[in-house]
């Protein structure tokens, strides 16, 4: 389940998260402004986005199993 904070239109960033996470938490530790996990549900605040594109870019490249989606515009 993907829960996203904030409009499209706020960010020149846009993350998201895939179905296939699975909450393993690395994105939150690598970037806590951002991505928020709670029942194995990672939850983005695309309004936190702005200012922290370098952790959402190194929590994408972290990630297990590659769930973090990043689309710029």
């Amino acid at each position: 389940m993907l829960i996203i904070k904030g409009n499209k239109e706020d960010v020149n960033m846009w993350v998201s998260i895939r179905n296939n996470c699975v909450g393993c938490g690395a994105c939150a530790i690598i970037s806590p402004e951002v991505f928020e996990v709670r029942n194995r549900r990672v939850t983005v605040n695309q309004n936190r986005v702005c200012g922290n594109e370098d952790n959402c870019i190194d929590a994408a490249i972290t990630c297990p199993v590659n769930a973090i989606q990043i689309d710029d515009y």
